[in-house]
């Protein structure tokens, strides 16, 4: 009996030391009890975290360039992107999300034209936090052609296929122009 008493104490301290070595219990530093465990998050909140920064990086912000040289043509920035395009199209009318095998809706075959309709410079104005500027006008009528596909999982399954959907997004691309003597090391 006291053989096995002393096997159990040894097995008992073998593993009371296996278990400090792991660096699971005792460990150094602020102990937030139930918070300290990582709490599973659904993918659809970080999508939609890095889509709105992307969003902010991208298309939100209001570029400051050069100023306008007398005699230059004054032409506009570049045209909307099909990124930029397809994500004012997509916050107009989403299709986005549905209920697989229920309710499906595609767009299938993009194809999308881009029109410059107006490119406009106002007159120079003092703007705060950025100073004496123009504000440089342009907006861009971008028709976006797409095969819609509906399909529809129940009661009674179906799938209907418009072939010549058409929408039409409107994009400004306002930009400013600084005014005046940027340079204050340079002479008049």
């Amino acid at each position: 009996m006291t053989h096995k008493t002393a096997c159990l104490a040894t097995v008992g301290l073998v593993l009371f030391s296996v278990l400090g070595l792991t660096g699971c219990h005792m460990t150094l530093g602020p102990r937030f009890g139930i918070f300290g465990y990582p709490i599973p998050l659904s993918p659809y909140f970080q999508d939609r975290q890095e889509d709105a920064f992307w969003m902010k990086e991208r298309y939100e912000r209001v570029p400051i360039l050069e100023p306008i040289v007398p005699g230059a043509p004054c032409i506009a920035l570049d045209p909307p992107s099909d990124d930029e395009v397809m994500r004012a199209l997509e916050k107009a009318r989403p299709v986005e999300g549905g209920i697989p095998l229920l309710h499906e809706v595609q767009r299938n075959n993009v194809r999308i034209t881009k029109e410059l309709i107006a490119d406009s410079i106002d007159p120079p104005r003092v703007y705060p936090l950025i100073g004496p500027a123009q504000l440089h006008h342009v907006r861009y009528k971008c028709t976006v052609y797409f095969t819609e596909t509906t399909r529809v999982g129940w009661p009674v399954p179906y799938t209907t296929k418009n072939e010549d959907c058409r929408e039409v997004v409107y994009i400004d691309h306002d930009h400013l122009h600084m005014v005046g003597n940027v340079d204050p090391g340079a002479g008049p």
